[in-house]
């Protein structure tokens, strides 16, 4: 193992799951969501809850400051079906979050990488959906989700508390994200970002980086 690299931080959606191009057009097909509409909306709240402005719908949710059902009204208001007929707002979130599945190949990376005397931080930007909790033990020495603790990627305080919990500091983690700009703050705080694409290109990522031996991917 590197000598450097002790330390895996990681994303959940999008790096975990399935991606999430895939799995928000697989729910917008299933619930009959216009697509056009869904992403002329997600464009405003996404470009502002990646810039600097307060009152943002997502900041708040991520943050855990609004419910769930909330958010959900919110959303729901602003999109329409393909027909123009009104969204449902109850169990929009579970709906969403329903198309989202596990990549074993990740989850087996972590398990090895701790195996190999690597700690690994799940540090994820919370919707209130639910998580897959019956792998983290076997996968995550620690886990940051946001709503839970008040805070959101790309603060600098979230890194900040996940570095606590897994007693490294910023030049001994690498941090993995599917959004440019959550790899940047990391980056920025002294980490080693890997901005995550595929599967396989992480994995070889990390065995390069921390030094560990993966198994290789089923071919």
């Amino acid at each position: 193992m590197s000598s450097t690299c002790r330390g895996i931080i990681t994303d959940w959606g999008g790096v975990l799951t399935s991606p999430l191009h895939d799995t928000i057009d697989a729910w917008l097909d299933a619930d009959r969501i216009d697509p056009d509409r869904y992403r002329e909306v997600m464009r405003s709240w996404v470009e502002g809850a990646y810039g600097d402005g307060d009152g943002n719908p997502i900041h708040a949710l991520e943050r855990g400051e609004v419910a769930t059902g909330e958010f959900e009204r919110a959303l729901a208001a602003e999109l329409r079906l393909v027909d123009g007929g009104e969204v449902p707002a109850v169990g929009l979130i579970e709906r969403m979050f329903s198309r989202f599945h596990p990549v074993d190949e990740m989850y087996t990376v972590l398990s090895q990488a701790r195996d190999q005397g690597v700690r690994t931080c799940l540090l994820s930007n919370s919707w209130g959906n639910g998580y897959p909790r019956d792998r983290f033990a076997a996968s995550f020495d620690a886990v940051v989700i946001s709503g839970e603790v008040g805070m959101r990627k790309p603060e600098p305080e979230i890194f900040q508390h996940a570095l606590e919990l897994t007693g490294l500091t910023p030049r001994e983690c690498v941090f993995i994200d599917d959004i440019e700009h959550n790899v940047r703050a990391a980056v920025d705080l002294g980490m080693t970002g890997i901005l995550h694409r595929d599967p396989a290109e992480t994995r070889e990522r990390l065995a390069e980086t921390c030094g560990i031996v993966v198994d290789a991917l089923p071919s």
